[in-house]
């Protein structure tokens, strides 16, 4: 990867960040960073003050919360219906719809889309389903540079870093810290930083804007995710805060979406619910400052060509999961990220994913399955607090469904839970066998003064230390009944 553009990256089958550890050791490494711990802890409880505020405006969040819950449970268990509906709307306008399985068949797509195009570089709104299936790297392995035009997006981009929130990607770092990777990293890029730039937002924003106007003016091709996609009328909707959105969706003269299967709602009296509640959730405002719209191609007025992924990745095999499909309720506020004290702790570069926090704990082993040691860690990523239950805008139940994956990961047998299954296993053969726990009894007893204060082993001496283990008795309890009992 060139020095340019070698941001750390996920791999495109959409397997963890690469070089990425498992929860534990990630997050162990995590909160001894101060500044990292420092960072969120300011930034987590201002946005969730914030919209603790906003959302207590609305006698009826509860009813509101209630509605998104039923709509996206109503729209998954059609979900089949809704996107043939999607696809002949969108057609019926002037897109091009594309269906992808997996992440290198939609990196493959949108690859040749923009090959096609003859253009070398593209303008990017910001999207978890591109960042999810690696496309930034799988354009670039082609010879095509794709740039990052939110602010947060371009200041990971340009740090040669990894997103770090949903909302807010680079949420991990401050502002003097912004300043440095503008001073240092912006000229590579295209227009350099201001001489003598300061840290003040001001003039970090307008920096920004700088840097990225010429790329607006000078790109022929946009790509973008989606928030919603609307099935009666075929139509897309992008929300977001600082217009770079609403420039890359207008100004080229392609636009390609690439946007999860689970993103659709069946009507705009659906969507209406979701455009009162996404925005108070995630960024604590009462409606988005850019809410954008578009439907297929029309004369004169945005891009002349339009084509939508519809990407599965995974999704397929969550919705098969009576209670892990609810994680695709999932409207992106980030809420729960801002609530939880173990991602404000750890920070969300621990998690290996471009889903960090409780969401991406359940959502990422689904995508991803739990084959490897990162994946199958997520789902203790957790206390099991409820926070972010109580503040999930479409009442998405967190803890359940890290519980339930648990029970997987243990029924899989993978690290860490062999020994358990073979202890279970054992236990079980001696539960069904009087005469010998009768005498396994006995024997404990006997060899009490043998016993050790800690379990051996990394992973039962770390329980151990903070538990004290229980003394056998000086006689199994059959016995002393059978002498006392008359």
């Amino acid at each position: 990867m060139s020095d340019r553009r070698g941001r750390a990256s996920a791999s495109g089958d959409g397997r963890a960040f690469l070089g990425m550890p498992a929860f534990p050791e990630a997050a162990r490494d995590a909160v001894r960073d101060e500044r990292l711990r420092g960072n969120l802890r300011h930034a987590t409880h201002t946005i969730r003050d914030k919209r603790a505020r906003a959302v207590a405006e609305l006698d009826d969040w509860d009813a509101l919360r209630r509605a998104g819950k039923e709509i996206k449970d109503r729209t998954l268990r059609h979900l089949d219906t809704y996107l043939v509906r999607l696809e002949e709307a969108v057609t019926a306008a002037g897109g091009t719809v594309h269906w992808a399985a997996d992440a290198d068949e939609a990196n493959r797509i949108v690859t040749d889309l923009v090959k096609a195009t003859g253009e070398t570089e593209v303008v990017k709104v910001k999207s978890m389903a591109t960042q999810e299936i690696g496309l930034n790297e799988a354009l670039e392995a082609e010879g095509i540079a794709a740039y990052e035009t939110d602010l947060a997006e371009l200041i990971v981009q340009l740090g040669d870093d990894r997103p770090s929130h949903i909302l807010v990607p680079a949420i991990h770092r401050n502002r003097g810290e912004i300043r440095d990777i503008f001073r240092e990293r912006m000229a590579g890029w295209g227009r350099p930083a201001p001489e003598g730039l300061g840290d003040t937002p001001a003039e970090l924003a307008e920096a920004a804007r700088l840097h990225l106007r010429e790329k607006f003016l000078r790109a022929r091709v946009g790509i973008s995710g989606a928030n919603f996609m609307v099935a009666e009328t075929g139509t897309l909707v992008v929300v977001e805060s600082e217009g770079n959105g609403r420039m890359c969706l207008t100004l080229p003269e392609t636009l390609i979406s690439v946007v999860g299967i689970e993103k659709v709602v069946p009507t705009w009296r659906d969507l209406e619910v979701f455009l009162q509640t996404l925005p108070r959730s995630s960024t604590a405002e009462r409606m988005n400052p850019y809410t954008s719209m578009w439907t297929g191609t029309g004369d004169g007025d945005g891009p002349r060509t339009f084509h939508l992924v519809l990407l599965d990745n995974g999704r397929t095999d969550a919705l098969a999961d009576e209670v892990g499909r609810q994680a695709l309720r999932c409207i992106r506020c980030s809420a729960c990220l801002n609530v939880c004290p173990v991602y404000e702790r750890a920070g969300g570069h621990a998690y290996g994913s471009v889903y960090p926090g409780p969401i991406g704990a359940i959502l990422t082993p689904q995508l991803r399955g739990t084959a490897s040691e990162i994946d199958a860690s997520l789902p203790y990523a957790s206390s099991l607090c409820g926070a972010c239950y109580e503040v999930c805008p479409v009442a998405i139940d967190i803890p359940e469904v890290l519980v339930h994956l648990r029970e997987r990961v243990a029924a899989e047998g993978g690290r860490g839970h062999r020994l358990e299954k073979a202890a279970v296993k054992a236990s079980s053969w001696l539960l069904d066998r009087p005469n010998a726990l009768a005498a396994a009894e006995r024997l404990a007893s006997a060899t009490r003064a043998l016993h050790p204060k800690r379990l051996p082993g990394p992973g039962a001496r770390q329980w151990s230390d903070h538990r004290d283990l229980p003394e056998v008795p000086a006689e199994p309890f059959r016995d002393w009944w059978r002498k006392n009992r008359t």
